[in-house]
């Protein structure tokens, strides 16, 4: 299979979002675009799988809801740099984030009609969400909403100023939440890299007074992180991988091509 090759990018600050732009005056799509409630989502969530969609040639994008001001530790400047430098570590070609308020992710028309310019600006054929349950609010809220502002994209008679677009495919990053996958990616060649971009962000995972009874120690995480990938890569026979979950039943063409060993 031929893969396309990605283009060079270039990573801007613009109105208080971040994103990566093509150097193109004619952007192309985004093959597949993750939306988040926080800058860090993503990298924990899906993190290893964008990057291996993007050395496979496709682009990807990276769509933050919040600042995180509201965050325990650092402030949204400190995570706006770290976002940028993570998002270039996993080879996204585009990163932006809105501005709804961190802590109140709400799933109102307004905020539905940022995402849905988003869609519609970018043109994702696959979009990320988180899983819709899980004990964060804002995550679980943007997956309701990520979910809604994908149908209103493709509303013909809604002028938001881009032509009306559906991406073709919804899967759920689970990660946060303790249910079993309906598939996983293997990320074994990613995991060291996906690692980085998290560490990227140091306001949130260096050893600090702040949120010390809430965050676990550095030398930890990279313990947490790693048992989890493992335990997913388990799952799918391979050394490490994240997981995701489809609402739709798979279509199989091939018995003997389906992968995963049973007995």
């Amino acid at each position: 299979m031929q893969h396309k090759m990605p283009r060079a990018c270039r990573f801007v600050n613009c109105g208080g979002g971040l994103y990566a732009s093509s150097t193109n005056v004619s952007t192309p799509p985004l093959d597949i675009l993750a939306i988040a409630a926080h800058r860090d989502d993503v990298e924990q969530t899906c993190g290893g799988t964008l990057l291996k969609m993007a050395q496979r040639g496709y682009r990807t994008g990276i769509l933050d809801l919040t600042q995180g001001e509201m965050g325990t530790r650092g402030t949204a400047e400190d995570r706006a740099r770290e976002a940028t430098e993570s998002a270039r570590i996993l080879q996204a070609s585009w990163r932006r984030a809105l501005d709804i308020p961190d802590g109140r992710v709400e799933n109102t028309w307004d905020n539905k009609l940022k995402v849905a310019r988003v869609v519609r600006e970018q043109r994702p054929r696959v979009v990320i969400l988180p899983y819709w349950q899980g004990r964060h609010p804002d995550h679980y809220t943007a997956s309701i909403l990520g979910y809604e502002a994908c149908f209103v994209a493709g509303l013909a008679k809604l002028d938001l100023g881009a032509p009306p677009h559906r991406p073709f495919k919804i899967v759920y990053a689970t990660l946060y939440y303790d249910v079993r996958p309906t598939f996983v990616v293997d990320i074994t060649d990613q995991f060291e890299a996906r690692f980085a971009s998290l560490m990227a962000y140091q306001s949130q995972y260096r050893d600090q007074p702040a949120g010390k009874d809430l965050f676990p120690a550095q030398a930890e995480i990279r313990a947490r992180v790693e048992a989890m990938a493992r335990f997913y890569g388990m799952l799918g026979g391979v050394e490490y991988a994240e997981p995701f979950l489809q609402k739709e039943v798979g279509l199989v063409d091939d018995l003997l091509a389906i992968p995963v060993k049973s007995v």
